[in-house]
């Protein structure tokens, strides 16, 4: 038991040990519309089924006879020590999920020595995160839904509260057809807010160019998944290169995050970052 642990209730311990319990106990208590939010992907949800399928097809290759009574498995990032390389994904729309939003999320992923990856269609807005998760190694997202200055000026504020990098999403320059959201005629308040939007879709290299010469806190971009966004990531000046499809929900009959990997860190030949997610 970790001491972050001895933190939380007795009765969350005891009722969660492995990942289903979390999925088992989302399914029961969640509104039947948030539910198929959560878990559900684009269209056929082929996507969503090839990120999981990357996974189970990953082998390893175990060695023996060293010296492990001493791990650590702590990492240094943005200046700040993590206890675990791991930083919890953005989600949108997720305080219809837990009250708290993503202020809850700051506040854990600050307890358990992770990072977090605030969206910005997530409430509360990033002043308030920043506020109730000030110790946190916290990362602002950014969906791209105003003009230019409206994007330097969310960089801006980033920065001016402690936000250790500033993320922009790039695979969404239109929103998918999420089926099960859509026989239920169910619309989030991220999605609504999308509407008749298009500066996503006209968001291109030189807008990371610009965005650069502004952003005083590393830059990231999420959402490469080919070699070629990779290479030409890391020649605009990218400092992370997130490759992810989105949880499979935005590209149907994509490939999985895991089988893109290879083809993205051989691109960015060390000169960034890479982080990938689980879609």
């Amino acid at each position: 038991m970790t001491d972050q642990s001895k933190e939380l209730p007795d009765d969350v311990i005891e009722k969660f040990q492995v990942m289903h319990e979390f999925a088992k106990a989302a399914k029961n208590n969640l509104n039947k519309n948030i539910f198929d939010y959560v878990f559900g992907g684009a269209e056929t949800e082929t996507t969503v089924k090839r990120n999981r399928m990357a996974i189970e097809t990953y082998a390893l290759r175990p060695r023996v006879m060293r010296d492990v009574s001493k791990m650590d498995a702590g990492k240094d990032l943005f200046g700040m020590r993590l206890k675990l390389p791991v930083c919890l994904a953005p989600i949108g729309s997720l305080q219809q999920i837990s009250a708290g939003g993503g202020a809850s999320a700051a506040k854990a992923a600050g307890r358990f020595g992770c990072a977090h990856m605030l969206s910005s269609v997530c409430e509360p807005g990033m002043d308030s995160v920043a506020e109730a998760a000030p110790d946190a190694c916290r990362v602002f997202q950014l969906y791209v839904r105003g003009d230019e200055d409206w994007v330097d000026d969310k960089v801006r504020q980033a920065q001016d509260l402690g936000y250790k990098a500033f993320a922009v999403t790039i695979d969404l320059d239109a929103y998918s057809r999420r089926e099960r959201d859509l026989s239920k005629r169910f619309v989030t308040a991220g999605r609504q807010s999308a509407v008749g939007e298009t500066n996503q879709a006209r968001f291109n290299w030189s807008d990371v160019d610009r965005i650069k010469k502004i952003c005083k806190i590393p830059f990231i971009l999420k959402g490469i998944a080919t070699a070629e966004d990779s290479k030409l990531a890391v020649e605009h000046g990218v400092d992370v290169v997130y490759v992810s499809n989105h949880g499979g929900r935005q590209l149907d009959h994509g490939r999985g995050s895991l089988d893109v990997l290879p083809e993205c860190v051989d691109a960015v030949a060390g000169k960034a970052k890479v982080w990938v997610d689980g879609g």
